[in-house]
């Protein structure tokens, strides 16, 4: 059943993130045609339905406009392409993610950690980028972290024309990935094409993970 769209309406803000965007640069654009699709995942139970998203939802998720503190945890860019099974870019898709806090908990109301005061009130949890003309995509959010049942990942959900790609991504080697039920089941090729490698940029560790429709 197609999921529902959260967050439509809410307005792009690209702050800091638009910023570093501009400043790295895209890679290549691939050769490799009618390549498999990015392995597609379930949407777990904490998708936010919209009456949970803050006002502010854009590509930061580590600062929440209007307040003061910034989410806890190790700051990272995740950026990449969507591509089609061509190898071309798609402009337009709607690339969303989100993923607990640092304490391990969603911003939703059916974690058991809910309650404001269980939660990192500096963390957005939810966040959506629309893709440029390269097909390009960026957010600034936390490394993920594990909580009791599963290895860290971060949800990330692309809408365009109708279509949908629900998937997660996850951190490079580490060492729950083998116990995880979801990471467990995918072919070495599927695993590789949702893990997420780090670079050092020049505004904290970076990064790129493509995603073919």
């Amino acid at each position: 059943m197609k999921s529902n769209r959260t967050c439509r309406r809410a307005r792009i803000s690209r702050r800091s993130v638009a910023k570093f965007l501009t400043a790295a640069p895209l890679l290549a654009l691939s050769r490799t045609a009618r390549a498999a699709p990015t392995p597609s995942a379930v949407e777990g139970p904490f998708y936010l339905t919209s009456t949970m998203c803050y006002r502010d939802i854009d590509n930061d998720l580590v600062k929440i406009a209007g307040r003061v503190e910034k989410a806890g945890g190790e700051v990272i860019h995740l950026r990449g392409r969507v591509l089609d099974r061509d190898g071309q870019p798609v402009q337009g898709a709607r690339v969303e993610i989100w993923q607990c806090d640092v304490n391990g908990r969603y911003l939703h109301s059916g974690d058991s950690g809910y309650r404001r005061e269980r939660r990192d009130s500096g963390f957005q949890g939810f966040g959506f980028d629309i893709t440029g003309p390269q097909g390009d995509y960026a957010f600034r959010t936390i490394k993920p972290v594990p909580y009791p049942g599963r290895t860290p990942h971060i949800h990330v959900k692309v809408l365009h024309h109708g279509s949908e790609l629900t998937t997660q991504f996850y951190l490079a080697e580490h060492p729950l990935n083998r116990r995880d039920i979801l990471f467990r089941r995918m072919s070495k090729r599927e695993q590789d094409a949702v893990t997420m490698r780090f670079e050092r940029g020049s505004e904290g560790p970076v990064s790129t993970v493509d995603i073919r429709l």
